[in-house]
């Protein structure tokens, strides 16, 4: 069987891309996500993982949609390859079931790693400077709506789902779980 994995990091961004260039490898079963890839807590890649069976065949569109750090993606490669599933990246043209794809699966994904590792890096001295210039402004503070008490209420007592009340007042999940927080709000765990 032709599985697929989609995931990208936030509500706001868009899979169609990834979708579009799997289309080709017939997939019969899709796995798509929003949510971030900094590690491998994610309910769709759990779902996939227990789905797949020996035999199958794992398209992702690139490494970095799989994992974010090396040793993340090496071990889920591992998982796949005790089931005798074979993971294909479409972006590295990689198939894990031959030996060159599975060392370069291990020199791409230290280089992603790396790349990203330097991103980080880049950025926080970008905010150091902009600070110490007396630029920065760091993250702006969203601003409560006035029915947010009452849409608040309607969520507290399971009226409305998280994903819908922030959608409401057009802020994503994370968005609205600091807006709660913030205001002194009672976090509940319903979704």
């Amino acid at each position: 069987m032709n599985v697929a994995y989609v995931r990208v990091s936030t509500a706001e961004q868009n899979e169609a891309r990834q979708v579009e260039a799997l289309r080709s490898h017939n997939i019969d079963k899709w796995f798509t996500e929003k949510i971030s890839g900094k590690n491998t807590h994610r309910p769709q890649l759990q779902a996939m993982l227990d789905f797949v069976r020996e035999g199958d065949t794992v398209y992702i569109h690139d490494f970095s949609r799989l994992a974010r750090s090396t040793k993340d993606l090496l071990e889920l490669v591992e998982q796949l390859q005790a089931k005798g599933v074979h993971l294909i990246s479409n972006k590295e043209h990689l198939d894990t079931s031959t030996p060159t794809g599975k060392l370069m699966l291990t020199m791409i994904a230290a280089i992603n790693e790396f790349e990203r590792s330097n991103t980080l890096e880049r950025q926080r001295e970008g905010i150091a400077i902009a600070k110490r210039n007396g630029v920065y402004k760091g993250r702006q503070k969203v601003a409560v709506p006035p029915e947010f008490e009452a849409l608040y209420a309607q969520y507290q007592q399971r009226e409305l789902s998280k994903a819908t009340l922030a959608g409401m007042i057009g802020v994503s999940r994370p968005t609205l779980e600091r807006i709660i927080s913030e205001s002194g709000y009672k976090v509940t765990t319903s979704a």
